[in-house]
């Protein structure tokens, strides 16, 4: 019954939350699974570390799908989420935690350029319809 509810709850977070904030989630879903995987390498559980390393590459996939192609940005975007995973296949085959904490420092600093460009975006869209919106920070457990 709990878990009914959380799912529900999650889907609707999920599809009422603005594409920033959706990001973010991400983001913050990458930095978990990735440190977990961190972790269970040091504890030498290579199953349970496999599972995480993978849970973040289905994540940087998800970046790499969902790319906006248009943007100035989107080729340099496009190199780095490829960068991230080709580091997260190499620590999962040769169960080494420095790619992988490699690419965790990276999306650590990634989530925090995504807040501060979607606090810009709010602000500025704020100016233009006299709305108030808020980027929410997910905690990264």
């Amino acid at each position: 019954m709990q878990r009914s509810q959380t799912n529900k709850y999650l889907q609707n977070t999920i599809q009422t939350v603005s594409p920033a904030q959706l990001l973010i989630m991400l983001v913050d879903g990458g930095i978990r699974f990735l440190r977990q995987g961190v972790e269970a390498i040091k504890e030498k559980k290579y199953s349970d570390a496999n599972t995480y390393l993978l849970k973040t590459q289905d994540i940087v996939s998800e970046f790499i799908i969902t790319l906006d192609r248009k943007s100035p940005l989107a080729e340099n975007l496009l190199r780095l989420y490829e960068y991230f995973n080709s580091r997260l296949m190499e620590a999962n085959l040769k169960k080494d935690v420095a790619p992988a904490e490699e690419v965790l420092s990276y999306l650590i600093d990634l989530k925090e350029t995504w807040i501060q460009a979607a606090k810009q975006s709010n602000q500025q869209a704020g100016n233009v319809n006299g709305s108030n919106n808020r980027v929410t920070q997910p905690t990264v457990v």
